[in-house]
C-alpha cells in the first residue's frame, strides 16, 4: 500500500501544529500565602486571567504563611530569582517601602503599560494605605479585610437577648456577655488577632492616635503611644471581663475563629474574611455587626483599620513581563471580578464600582451584615484613622501579643503591659529609623 504524498508546505504546517504556538506565553510568577478555600480563589483568579488572553500566563505558587513568604522573597531577590508578584500582609508595608531597589511601584507599572490609575475609583481607606506621600500607589490591594463583630443569634435567643440587636457599645458587650454566661455559655466573648482588633483597629475606630507621625505615615521617626488613658481603660475592662469569665482568650492569630464556628463562643471580634468560613462551618444562625465603641469618646466611631494583604511588584524583570503584571492587575480591577471576589471571600471590594454592583445585585439584602466591613471602611479618614504603617511591625505585633497575654493571665496590670509594649516597640522603631536613613 502506497503512503500518501504530503507536500513540503504541508509538512511544515504539521510541524508547526505539533510544536505548539509560534509565540510562547510570557510567564508571570506569583507567590502567595492563601490556603484552603482562599487558595482555590487565587487559582480561579489566575485561571480566569489566563483564559481571557493568550499573551501572558500567571503562575501562582503557595510559598507558606505571610511570615514565611516575605523573607523567602527577599532571599530570592538577592539570588536573582524573585517572583514578579509577591503577596505581603499589611504589617509588612513599611518594610517593603524601605526595600529600595527591590520593588517597583504598582502605579508606575500600570502607567508604563498604558493603564490609567484613578485613586478616586477605589475605597479611600484601602488605596490610601498602599499609597506613597506623592500619591503613587505602591502595591495592589488584593485581599483587604477589616475587623468586625460576629455573634451567634441562636445563643442570643437562648440568653433572652434580641438576636437582631447586637451590642453597639463596649458597656453593652459586658451586659450581653453576663446574660450569655448566665444562660450556660462557657465562652461569651473572645477575639482573634488581639493586637489588631483591640489596639490597632480600636484606635482608628475611636479616632485616637496609635503612633505619632500620623500612625507612621509621616515618616520613620514615628513612635508608639497606645498607652493612652483610653487604651488603658479598654484593656482594663477586658481584663475585668476575663476575671469574670465573660472574655475568654483563645490564643494568638486567628485561634479564636474555630471556637466561634463551633458554637462554643457567642461573640467574637475577628476579620471580615471569616464570613466564608462561618457560612460554611456554622450550624447556627449568625450575625455580623460593626465593632463596639465607647459612647463617651468624641469622634467615635470613625473607621476601622485595614488588614489582609497586597501585591507587590519585584524589581529586576524584563519590560514585557511588567506589561503582563499590569494586564493582570487591570483584570483584577474589573468591577464584576471584584464583586464576585468580595461576595465569595468576605474581603473588601477595593473599588466603589464593585461595592455598588454587589449592592445592586441584592447580595447585602440576601446576606445581612456582609456590608458592615465596607461601611466601616468607606468613611472619610483622618490622620489618626487612615491606617498604621510602621517599620518592624511584625515584631511589634508579637510584643502586643506577649504583653496582652500577661494581662489576661493576671500577671500585669493594663497600664504596666501597655507601657512595656510601647517601650519595647519604640526600641524597634528606633532601630528601623536608623537602618533606613537616607
Amino acid at each position: 500500500m502506497r503512503k500518501p504524498f504530503i507536500p513540503l508546505s504541508g509538512l511544515l504546517a504539521l510541524a508547526t501544529l505539533m510544536s505548539g504556538p509560534a509565540h510562547a506565553q510570557t510567564e508571570i510568577q506569583w507567590w502567595h500565602s492563601m490556603t484552603g478555600g482562599l487558595n482555590d480563589w487565587v487559582l480561579d483568579l489566575s485561571n480566569g486571567f489566563n483564559a481571557s488572553q493568550k499573551e501572558y500566563k500567571i503562575v501562582p505558587t503557595y510559598k507558606g504563611t505571610y511570615d514565611e513568604t516575605m523573607p523567602a522573597a527577599v532571599a530570592a531577590f538577592r539570588a536573582g530569582n524573585a517572583p514578579h508578584i509577591l503577596q505581603v500582609y499589611e504589617v509588612g508595608t513599611a518594610t517593603m517601602m524601605a526595600a529600595k531597589g527591590a520593588i517597583v511601584p504598582v502605579g508606575k507599572v500600570l502607567a508604563d503599560a498604558g493603564y490609567k490609575f484613578d485613586p478616586k475609583a477605589y475605597i479611600p481607606a484601602v488605596v490610601g494605605y498602599y499609597t506613597a506621600p506623592n500619591g503613587q500607589m505602591l502595591s495592589f490591594p488584593l485581599n483587604s479585610s477589616t475587623t468586625v463583630f460576629n455573634y451567634n443569634k441562636d445563643l442570643f435567643k437562648k440568653a433572652g437577648l434580641d438576636p437582631n440587636s447586637p451590642p453597639k457599645t463596649w458597656p453593652e458587650v459586658v451586659l450581653a456577655a453576663a446574660k450569655l454566661k448566665a444562660s450556660g455559655v462557657s465562652c461569651p466573648f473572645t477575639t482573634s488577632w488581639q493586637g489588631w482588633t483591640q489596639l490597632e483597629s480600636f484606635s482608628t475606630w475611636h479616632n485616637t492616635e496609635f503612633a505619632t507621625k500620623g500612625n507612621g505615615f509621616g515618616g520613620t521617626s514615628a513612635r508608639l503611644n497606645f498607652n493612652s488613658p483610653l487604651h488603658v481603660r479598654h484593656i482594663e475592662n477586658l481584663a475585668n471581663m476575663a476575671k469574670q469569665g465573660l472574655f475568654v482568650y483563645r490564643g494568638r492569630g486567628n485561634a479564636a475563629d474555630a471556637p466561634f464556628y463551633s458554637g462554643e463562643c457567642a461573640m467574637a471580634t475577628a476579620s471580615s474574611s471569616t464570613y466564608a468560613s462561618i457560612k460554611k462551618n456554622a450550624k447556627f444562625d449568625f450575625g455580623i455587626a460593626p465593632l463596639p465603641y465607647y459612647p463617651d469618646v468624641a469622634g467615635a466611631p470613625q473607621n476601622t483599620v485595614i488588614g489582609g494583604a497586597s501585591l507587590w511588584v519585584m524589581a529586576g524583570k524584563k519590560a514585557p513581563e511588567y506589561k503582563g503584571v499590569a494586564a493582570f492587575f487591570n483584570y483584577l480591577t474589573n468591577a464584576e471580578i471584584q464583586a464576585k471576589s468580595h461576595q465569595r471571600t468576605g474581603y473588601l471590594p477595593i473599588t466603589l464600582a464593585s461595592f455598588e454592583a454587589t449592592e445592586k445585585a441584592g447580595f447585602y439584602k440576601q446576606n445581612p451584615g456582609t456590608d458592615v466591613a465596607v461601611n466601616q471602611m468607606i468613611r472619610k479618614t483622618t490622620d489618626k484613622s487612615r491606617g498604621i504603617r510602621l517599620g518592624n511591625f511584625v515584631q511589634i505585633r508579637a510584643i502586643e501579643d506577649e504583653e496582652l497575654e500577661q494581662v489576661w493571665a493576671g500577671k500585669k496590670s493594663a497600664k504596666e503591659a501597655l507601657d512595656s509594649a510601647v517601650k519595647r516597640g519604640n526600641e524597634l522603631l528606633v532601630r528601623f529609623e536608623a537602618a533606613n536613613k537616607n
